[in-house]
């Protein structure tokens, strides 16, 4: 009885012993099928997003190969080439400079899952923005730059879609600097190659940043996305990404032998494979683009029918602007508007102008030499006119025979605006501008200078961004340019007048803290 019993037990035992194998061997099988699956997922399988592809030459804007290149897509972070461009703008007007402090908010330092991540609070430059958004893809310093130009995602976002505009990126919406999933954040394969090229013909300087292999941040190097760099000749950038609505996507830019494609796709189902296809289709088409550049370069549209876009400068913000409690925005970049206006001279010599826009008053004339203001019409048969160096020009009376028609462009709606107007003889007007031209205005005591630019309204914009930063010590000094020519380049210093050594210095000391470069001069 009592081995009967004990058989009994142990054959139970054995019988659990026996299940708990078998299943922990399912538990393994199970795990490794997971395993498997996953495994499959990453090199595409079973995972098919919707494909578009194009390829443009570069050097005369014919499309080289297409498909599906207008259907609509996710940008994932592609959407970062737009959100860099509009920091490449800042840039250029000297809104903001690669050192500049950037503050990380709640918000931003909250984006996953590629991040920098720093913390809230924090401040990262300018240039390490560039660098995490260009290798890392990283999401907060996106929200980082986003905050600093609009003050928030959403306005920015809203910046974003108007630049897409003007740039005839007619199909594409943005929702967020980053590129995270959003159902409303669209775009097209074609667009994405007109940004592309767009943001290269615009600040080639600045487009170098994609081309950097990596870059060491607070000790970790954080290397770049795009694979093809290093690995195909001739590729220099640009950008890759990915989301699971829209599959891996990638713009690619190469030039070899002079010739230039810009290529996207768009819906990868690895980024293996996204890989393969962009390489193929490079290497297939590069025989087939020129080697010269014919297509003009890709530029902003003009406006309506009775103002055009000749410029991207920078405007003063009002000084009495209040701002919400969110992040001070960079003040925008505005585009100016011009008019077009007839000048007749006939016997009499009178000229008629178009006034300027309602919404864009003319201010008065900033310059080396002072103020100056378009003058009214004398009573007798001439007329008076500022000429672009600026100086007072004194058209000759009615002597000549009567020429015909001339149009001439006016900018109405920029501060350092001149107008100019036709005279009858070219070689007269430049006679009466040497005649009538004003003495060079001389500054005494001390200057400071805040920096040396290639573009005169760099230099402006320089002097504007700080009089609106140190009101306090630049409110009585006098802002003007210096013309100076180093090498065969013209550099155009950027200076006030009217201090003493003291004030001079202080002044340069509270703009130093604020990230402009300065030095005092003894005049």
């Amino acid at each position: 009885m009592l081995l009967a019993l004990g058989k009994s037990r142990g054959l139970r035992t054995i019988a659990i012993g026996v299940l708990t194998c078998v299943t922990a061997v399912a538990l393994v099988l199970d795990n490794a099928d997971a395993r498997s699956r996953r495994h499959r997922a990453a090199r595409g399988g079973g995972y098919n997003p919707p494909y578009a592809a194009i390829v443009v030459d570069a050097n005369t804007g014919k499309v080289l190969h297409e498909a599906a290149a207008d259907g609509i897509r996710h940008p994932a972070s592609l959407t970062k080439i737009m959100t860099l461009y509009l920091l490449f703008e800042r840039l250029e007007a000297g809104k903001l400079d690669l050192e500049t402090p950037l503050k990380v908010s709640a918000h931003a330092a909250a984006q996953s899952p590629t991040k920098l991540g720093v913390k809230p609070g924090q401040t990262i430059t300018v240039d390490q923005a560039i660098r995490g958004l260009v290798t890392r893809s990283a999401n907060d310093a996106a929200v980082v730059i986003a905050e600093a130009i609009a003050g928030d995602e959403d306005d920015f976002a809203k910046m974003m879609t108007r630049k897409a505009r003007a740039l005839g990126m007619s199909k594409t919406v943005y929702r967020n600097a980053s590129g995270l999933p959003n159902d409303d954040q669209v775009t097209t394969a074609r667009d994405q190659a007109l940004l592309g090229r767009a943001i290269q013909d615009r600040f080639p300087k600045q487009y170098k940043y994609f081309s950097i292999p990596s870059f060491t941040f607070r000790g970790s190097v954080i290397r770049n996305h795009n694979r093809l760099l290093g690995s195909v000749k001739g590729v220099d950038g640009i950008k890759t990404g990915f989301i699971r609505a829209s599959g891996f996507n990638l713009v690619s830019s190469m030039r070899r032998n002079g010739r230039h494609l810009v290529a996207v796709v768009l819906g990868g189902r690895s980024s293996g494979a996204r890989d393969a296809k962009m390489r193929s289709l490079l290497e297939k088409y590069i025989d087939d683009a020129s080697p010269r550049r014919t297509a003009p370069l890709v530029a902003e549209a003009a406006g309506g029918a009775d103002d055009t876009v000749v410029a991207v400068l920078p405007r003063p913000a009002p000084a009495n602007r209040s701002e919400p409690a969110k992040a001070q925005p960079i003040d925008p970049i505005k585009p100016i508007l011009v008019k077009t206006i007839r000048v007749k001279l006939d016997g009499t010599r009178t000229a008629a102008m178009t006034p300027p826009l309602a919404h864009m008053p003319v201010q008065p004339v900033r310059t080396h030499i002072g103020a100056i203001r378009p003058q009214a019409p004398a009573p007798q048969p001439t007329v008076a006119a500022v000429a672009p160096t600026p100086a007072p020009v004194a058209v000759a009376p009615a002597t000549a025979p009567t020429p015909a028609a001339r149009t001439v462009t006016v900018a109405t709606g920029d501060p350092d605006a001149t107008y100019a107007l036709a005279s009858a003889s070219t070689r007269d007007a430049k006679q009466d501008t040497k005649r009538n031209e004003p003495e060079k205005v001389v500054r005494s005591g001390w200057i400071i200078q805040i920096g040396a630019f290639e573009a005169e309204s760099e230099a402006k914009n320089r002097l504007d961004m700080a009089q609106s930063k140190a009101k306090s010590v630049l409110a009585d000094a006098d802002p003007f340019t210096e013309t100076v020519v180093k090498d065969d380049r013209t550099f155009y210093r950027a200076r006030f007048a009217g201090f003493e050594r003291r004030s001079a210095e202080a002044a340069c000391r509270y703009l130093k803290r604020r990230n402009f470069a300065c030095l005092t001069i003894k005049n």
